[in-house]
């Protein structure tokens, strides 16, 4: 490069840095001019960011180590009720105020967008929040880019935004006074930041949209906002925008081999005990086999006592539930399991236990966090499922898929695969939903849901019985799944 390229580049270089230092040296002194007026503001606009606050905690349970990045006066922390609470920003005021708030949280005047600002933080933290944070930033990717080093494969990014539709209207309310000032913004789409997040390293596993309507108007606004704005189609001109992401690179790194508890609940399931052992491949090195027995009228539970002396050289263990259902089949065993990974096999073996491989290779590599069976991709052998079955399972699909906002081809599938620590979670918000679901389906998927857990299907081969009848009742579990729609709309979407 000639002597005046170079020189030519240093100039370019330094008025790059000049422009976007002078940018942020404003946000800074805006910011500082407005922190005592900071929560009047949020007062004149309570509904709204009650909503706002009110949903964020449905997305982070309460307990957490949560990192607020543009924490302004601390209002949206403390609300979190965080265990371990921090938060940062800019400005020198917004911080004085809210360290006067809010004694219980730790509060850092720093920039973001320095790396070594954030190194002066203590993590990892389960959630990172960035509520409106983005907005203000010069450079989002290298901000993203740089949160892994506070990060751990079960980490949490939630980024709430204001949608880039309601920009003049937005505009037009600081024009009349209803709104505090905000300058410099960048207006970014739910698209613009699910492809920063996906270029800094960050898998999207949730979006969302609320607000149709940010006033309470006498109560229509809480009506349109809990029964209409989560509407398909109606819910992307909501002014407030959600995401939730986790940190793809490291998830690989979260098991390098780990061991499995293989839970087969079976009810009259006499013929299949031994199929199953014989058939399960041996996919990890440690592995044990837990049949939970649910008070058959066959012999299966003196057929698992046989079993289990034949084959001495796996590790099987015998339980019989104390109650009734598949579900507290399931939780029985689970509270039993001793492995890293937690796995459903139907003892009617119409999920080939030679599939198993396929889910412990989708968890122990981190592509998924909750790994769903789905008999719906390929072809099934005649009379697996009744014609009816089949169709009704794939609209609830449908169905299903917009209430969780991520994408299930079949909720039924008996075969589940999760860690022990994500259901251990589960189980410690389990009050969220209650004891609701006698098959532990629905338990399970609302519960992983609610953890804004990565979500991943394995499609597999659905075979008809060889031994013993089904236990589905069409007309029983299609009502089961109509209340589960009902369900899941109250407690996921009319919050």
């Amino acid at each position: 490069m000639s002597a005046d390229h170079s020189t030519a580049a240093t100039a370019r270089s330094t008025h790059y840095l000049e422009r976007f230092s002078a940018r942020k040296e404003a946000i800074r002194a805006a910011a500082n001019r407005m922190a005592e007026e900071r929560d009047d503001w949020i007062d004149r606009n309570r509904y709204f960011h009650d909503q706002d606050y009110s949903y964020l905690r449905f997305l982070i349970p309460e307990g957490m180590r949560v990192l607020d990045l543009g924490c302004g006066t601390g209002q949206l922390l403390s609300a979190l009720k965080p265990a371990y609470g921090v938060g940062i920003d800019i400005s020198e005021k917004m911080i004085e105020v809210a360290k006067a708030k809010y004694p219980d949280c730790t509060f850092y005047v720093g920039d973001i967008e320095d790396v070594n600002d954030l190194r002066a933080i203590e993590g990892p933290f389960d959630v990172i929040v960035m509520s409106d944070t983005l907005g203000y930033l010069n450079d989002c990717e290298n901000t993203l880019n740089s949160l892994h080093a506070l990060c751990t494969p079960e980490t949490r990014i939630v980024v709430s935004y204001y949608s880039h539709i309601w920009e003049p209207i937005l505009n037009l309310g600081v024009t009349l006074g209803q709104r505090m000032p905000t300058n410099y913004l960048n207006w970014l789409s739910m698209d613009d930041i699910s492809h920063l997040l996906s270029l800094a390293d960050f898998e999207v596993v949730k979006k969302e949209w609320r607000q149709l309507v940010p006033k309470k108007i006498f109560g229509v606004g809480t009506l349109i906002n809990r029964y209409v704005a989560t509407l398909p189609i109606i819910r992307k001109l909501s002014l407030r925008h959600y995401l939730v992401a986790r940190p793809y690179e490291v998830t690989a790194e979260q098991f390098k081999t780990p061991s499995t508890s293989v839970v087969i609940p079976c009810r009259n399931e006499e013929g299949n005990i031994e199929p199953a052992v014989k058939r399960l491949p041996h996919f990890c090195d440690d592995m044990e086999i837990i049949f939970v027995e649910g008070h058959s009228q066959d012999g299966t539970w003196e057929e698992i006592q046989r079993v289990k002396g034949a084959y001495p050289n796996l590790n099987i263990v015998t339980l019989q539930q104390p109650g009734k259902g598949k579900g507290d089949a399931v939780r029985t065993a689970f509270d039993a399991a001793s492995k890293d990974i937690l796995m459903i096999l139907d003892a009617d073996l119409t999920v080939p236990p030679e599939d198993l491989p396929k889910f412990y290779k989708a968890i122990a590599s981190g592509k998924g966090e909750y790994i769903n069976g789905t008999r719906l991709i390929y072809p099934m052998e005649n009379e697996a499922m009744r014609l009816l079955n089949y169709w009704a399972n794939h609209t609830f699909a449908h169905i299903f898929s917009y209430l969780l906002n991520q994408r299930f081809s079949d909720t039924l599938c008996g075969t589940k695969v999760l860690s022990r620590q994500a259901y251990a979670e589960i189980k410690k918000n389990r009050h969220y939903f209650g004891d609701f679901d006698p098959f532990g389906d629905f338990d399970l998927i609302f519960g992983a849901s609610k953890l804004n857990l990565k979500m991943v299907e394995v499609p597999i081969r659905y075979d008809a019985r060889s031994y013993g009848s089904t236990q589905i009742s069409r007309f029983s579990h299609g009502w089961l799944l109509l209340r589960m729609v009902v369900f899941a709309y109250r407690k996921l979407k009319a919050i």
